[in-house]
């Protein structure tokens, strides 16, 4: 019974390693088939087909086929003929008929406002003010400093001026021309007619703050005109101990003068 039992032990120890080599043969049996099936699967490496050296061939001339000639006697004809030619004398040059010269029309005159003409209007005295030729040329508007003109004399006494201001005599720095007083000259102003105003002084020349002082004939809207036309005129501030009296009054007058006789 023992000897029986020992033997069954026995064989059931050798079962599981048979077992085990069986499996691991087949495990190296399966790693075998894949390796092969990747190296078959895997694309094989093509070798570059040699590539054929250039072809080079010459063309040759035909020589059948003649070189042209230069077409040297049809140059050497034209030569010919344009040297026999006889040389043709210059054409004088073609001188235009002179136009007769049209008379200039003369520019349309000035539009006549005055009644008396456009000769009234130009004989208009608006120049009886003598002006300082030395402010002319030192054209500065400095308010402090001394000038080399000589002091203005007052038109009239203290208080005449508007609010009491002293009025001084105007003097033109820069006259106003016939075109800046047109537009504003009314129609109708007889010969004769006067207009005066008082402004006060400002920088750069200007006047402001014009008042109308009178007019003839009465009536006439001369003044009123004129102290719209003050926004163009330039006048020399008046001088008192040498000094220029920027914002001091002064009595601009205007005469419109009659025609001169024909």
């Amino acid at each position: 019974m023992a000897s029986t039992s020992y033997l069954s032990a026995s064989n059931r120890s050798r079962q599981p390693l048979w077992r085990r080599a069986r499996s691991f043969l087949l495990a190296i049996a399966a790693h075998v088939v894949v390796i092969l099936l990747l190296l078959r699967l895997a694309p094989t490496p093509t070798k570059p087909e040699p590539t054929p050296p250039p072809s080079s061939f010459r063309l040759l001339p035909d020589r059948e086929t003649k070189p042209e000639t230069p077409q040297r006697p049809v140059i050497e004809k034209a030569k010919k003929v344009a040297g026999g030619a006889s040389p043709r004398s210059p054409r004088p040059p073609s001188t235009a008929p002179a136009s007769d010269p049209r008379p200039v029309t003369p520019a349309p005159a000035f539009p006549k406002m005055l009644a008396g003409g456009m000769e009234l209007f130009d004989s208009a005295d608006i120049s009886k003010i003598p002006s300082h030729p030395g402010d002319r040329q030192a054209g500065g508007s400095d308010t402090d400093g001394a000038g080399a003109g000589k002091d203005s004399g007052s038109a009239y006494g203290p208080g005449e001026g508007p609010s009491g201001e002293r009025l001084y005599n105007a003097e033109w720095y820069t006259e106003p021309s016939h075109a800046e007083l047109a537009g504003y000259v009314p129609n109708g102003a007889p010969p004769g007619s006067w207009a005066l105003i008082a402004c006060r002084t400002a920088e750069n020349y200007r006047v402001e703050n014009c008042r109308s002082l009178g007019e003839s004939p009465v009536g006439s809207g001369l003044a009123r005109a004129m102290r719209q036309a003050a926004w163009q005129f330039r006048v020399l501030p008046p001088r008192v101990g040498g000094k220029k009296m920027i914002g001091a009054w002064v009595r601009i007058k205007i005469d419109f003068t009659s025609a001169p006789a024909k």
